[in-house]
C-alpha cells in the first residue's frame, strides 16, 4: 500500500495491517521495537608469503599457490613475532596469517503506525481519503486487498466506510535483518637468517721426523772454510751404434791384401823345393 509517497511491500502475520500513514499529521503515531536473535561466529583462516611490498601495496603468495594483491590501510599492524609492524616493515620471505572473525545477529525489527482521522471520500475498494482534526490536508491512501478498519470498537471493510466516520488504522510492517561485525587479526614469522657458509677447515696433515746421526766435529783448519761440494758422478755414455765418419775399412783390405800375397808365394816355393 502507498502511503504519503513512502511504499510498504511486507507486513507482520496475523496482526491487523492498513497502510494509512502521514508524516507530517499530528494523528500519525510510530513505535518501533527490535527483538535480536543468538548471534553465530564463523573464522576465516588465510595464510601466504610476503613476495612483493611497495608503499601500500602488498602482494602475497597464499597457500594455494594464489598470488593475491591487497591495498594495506594506513595504520593496519601486524603481529610479527610479538612485534607490532606496520606495512612498512614488511619483507619478502614474512610468513603472514589473517584471521577474519564474523559476528552475525539478526535482528527482527517492528514498525507500528497508528492514524486516526475521519472519512471525507471513499472508493471502495481501492482508496480512502481522510481528513484531520488539526487542520492538516486532507491526504489519499490506498487501501490493501481484506483490509479491515476500527469504526466505534467494530470492525469494519472498506465497503462499511461512509463520509465523516471517524476511524483508526493501524499500519505493522516486521522484518529481519543481519547485523555483521568483522574483526582481522594479521600475525606473522621473519624469515629465519641464513648462517654465512664458513669454509672447512682442512684436516690436519701428519709429520714425520727421521732422526740423523750427528756430524763429526771437523777440525779447527778445516771447519773455517766449507768442504767442497763432491761432483755427481756421471752416467755412462751409451756406445756408438756406427763408425764416425773419420774411419775406413781401407786399411783392413790393404791388411789381407798383403797377408795373401805372402801365402801366395810362399806356396810357390814350397813346390820348387819338392822338386
Amino acid at each position: 500500500m502507498r502511503i504519503a509517497g513512502l511504499t510498504f511491500s511486507w507486513f507482520l502475520r496475523g496482526a491487523a495491517i492498513c497502510a494509512l500513514c502521514s508524516v507530517l499529521a499530528a494523528q500519525d503515531k510510530t513505535t518501533t521495537s527490535e527483538v535480536r536473535g543468538q548471534a553465530s561466529v564463523t573464522t576465516q583462516v588465510e595464510r601466504g608469503e610476503v613476495v612483493y611490498v611497495s608503499g601500500n601495496e602488498l602482494v602475497v603468495k597464499m597457500e594455494n599457490g594464489e598470488v593475491k594483491h591487497f591495498t594495506v590501510p594506513d595504520g593496519a599492524t601486524a603481529n610479527v613475532d610479538g612485534k607490532q609492524l606496520t606495512i612498512r616493515d614488511l619483507k619478502p620471505g614474512m610468513k603472514l596469517q589473517r584471521t577474519i572473525t564474523t559476528t552475525t545477529t539478526p535482528k527482527t525489527v517492528t514498525n507500528v503506525r497508528t492514524i486516526e482521522g475521519k472519512v471525507f471520500s471513499v472508493i471502495p475498494p481501492l482508496t480512502v481519503i481522510l481528513s484531520f482534526p488539526d487542520g492538516s490536508p486532507n491526504k489519499q491512501y490506498q487501501i490493501p486487498k481484506d483490509q479491515t478498519f476500527m469504526v466505534d470498537g467494530q470492525k469494519k471493510t472498506a465497503f462499511d466506510l461512509k463520509p465523516g466516520m471517524p476511524i483508526s488504522a493501524t499500519a505493522v510492517t516486521s522484518g529481519t535483518v543481519s547485523e555483521s561485525n568483522l574483526t582481522r587479526t594479521v600475525t606473522g614469522t621473519a624469515p629465519a637468517p641464513v648462517p654465512l657458509a664458513r669454509p672447512a677447515t682442512p684436516p690436519p696433515t701428519p709429520v714425520l721426523l727421521i732422526e740423523a746421526p750427528a756430524p763429526a766435529p771437523l777440525p779447527v783448519a778445516a771447519a773455517t772454510r766449507p768442504a767442497p761440494a763432491p761432483a755427481a758422478p756421471r752416467a755412462p755414455e751409451p756406445a756408438p751404434t756406427q763408425l764416425p765418419k773419420t774411419g775406413s775399412p781401407l786399411p783392413l783390405i790393404g791388411l789381407l791384401g798383403v797377408l795373401l800375397v805372402g801365402a801366395s808365394l810362399g806356396l810357390r816355393a814350397l813346390q820348387r823345393s819338392k822338386l
